[in-house]
């Protein structure tokens, strides 16, 4: 519905008057058809791609339009080379924070020659999701979510305007639920007054309580900064700990629907390598962190593709958290006991004081012993004999259990 009631000049426009009031140095621009590239950066919901769009029906220039979680350079590129013959043409990049860099330096040259005027919008802050010599190039508008006040109103431009609402009788009783689940988002809103309308007959009572039982039972969101982002992260990670590649790629196709970061994603899994697979598999390690490379250079919407390799690699791999245990009980140590004396034989002695005093002396260098391998002791004299890591149960690490067992002998209990 957000699309049906969308404002198509400034008048109609709700919210944002310190941007696009009368006099406001925005619309001054917009009305004297000169107007800089820029950024749009403000919460969801809250008129970026409105007023893009309101710009290229008040201008009448050439508008194209692209969403960063969906477009490469290629589609960039294509655009630019369209502008090049359609003065004063307008690009409008939606959630241009996704873009990377080789990306967001594809658009640099055309906006320095003037070829496109940029319109980009952003969620978060532009400072350091859009690269500094395309930002220096761009005004920044910051809007503010929708105050209670606008959100009513907009509840009611949508009822008497939109094609479908206008077919039912709709009495608008109570409006606190639905701006407070909105949270300012008029997007958010207005889908959810189209669901609390369709849930219901001819004749629509909304009321508080009505509103939540509907949004409890229907409003399925995927929200980066709530619940829900944190409960399908978590089942990604879970699957792929549990070894179901199946599971890994469904949760891994939510998020990416969602919109969420592919270097979010990206980053997590090179946690889970080390965290869950460890030694079980070293080049789990290497594959998570190409991956997470391969996605900055590469971008949406491919990068789909190396998340999904990766995140099937692991699932589909041995695992074992020993790595992970054996540092929580040294830090575990390290806070009960405290800042333990190093072993004069294995501390550094780079000056004549230091060797007078012991620093180094009978310290047996490995690699003058067979195996290149000594006995002797690493630890504090405290925790002589303390084992942290245990090798987990898997090919790879009982080869090192084997391995550590021939060195140490009974000392670790390998």
């Amino acid at each position: 519905m957000a699309e049906r009631v969308r404002p198509v000049t400034l008048d109609e426009l709700l919210g944002q008057q310190h941007l696009v009031g009368k006099g406001s140095i925005l619309r001054t621009s917009i009305e004297n058809s000169k107007i800089p590239s820029m950024i749009f950066w403000g919460p969801p919901g809250t008129g970026k791609t409105t007023i893009a769009n309101i710009i290229a029906h008040t201008l009448k220039v050439p508008f194209f339009q692209l969403s960063a979680i969906s477009s490469g350079v290629k589609d960039i590129r294509e655009v630019i080379e369209t502008a090049k013959s359609q003065s004063g043409s307008v690009l409008f990049i939606d959630e241009i924070h996704r873009f990377n860099k080789s990306q967001q330096d594809a658009l640099l040259g055309a906006v320095e020659k003037g070829t496109i005027t940029l319109i980009g919008a952003t969620t978060e802050n532009p400072s350091f999701e859009v690269n500094s010599a395309l930002l220096s190039r761009c005004q920044v508008y910051v809007l503010k979510p929708l105050e209670e006040i606008d959100l009513v109103k907009l509840m009611h431009t949508a009822i008497e305007k939109d094609e479908f609402l206008q077919k039912k009788k709709i009495e608008l009783n109570e409006t606190a639920a639905l701006i407070n689940i909105s949270g300012g988002d008029g997007r958010k809103l207005l889908n959810l007054l189209e669901i609390v309308c369709d849930s219901s007959g001819e004749k629509v009572v909304i009321t508080d309580k009505f509103v939540m039982e509907v949004a409890q039972r229907r409003v399925a969101l995927y929200d980066k900064a709530g619940e829900q982002h944190y409960d399908i992260i978590s089942a990604f990670i879970k699957s792929i700990r549990g070894s179901d590649p199946n599971a890994a790629v469904y949760w891994l196709a939510r998020m990416i629907e969602g919109g969420e970061d592919v270097k979010f994603i990206a980053r997590r899994m090179v946690i889970l390598a080390s965290e869950d697979i460890g030694n079980a598999n070293p080049t789990a390690l290497v594959m998570a962190n190409a991956t997470f490379d391969a996605v900055n250079k590469i971008g949406n919407p491919e990068a789909r593709i190396i998340l999904s390799q990766c995140a099937i690699y692991l699932a589909s791999t041995p695992k074992s958290n020993a790595s992970y245990a054996a540092i929580d009980a040294a830090l575990a140590e390290v806070r009960k006991r405290g800042d333990l004396s190093v072993p004069l034989h294995i501390r550094n002695a780079p000056t004549a004081l230091m060797k007078n005093l012991d620093y180094g002396k009978n310290y047996e260098y490995s690699h003058s012993y067979e195996n290149n391998f000594s006995p002797q002791e690493y630890l504090p004299k405290e925790l002589a004999g303390t084992k942290f890591y245990e090798p987990g149960k898997n090919a790879r690490e009982e080869e090192l259990r084997k391995f550590l067992k021939n060195l140490w002998k009974d000392k670790y209990n390998y």
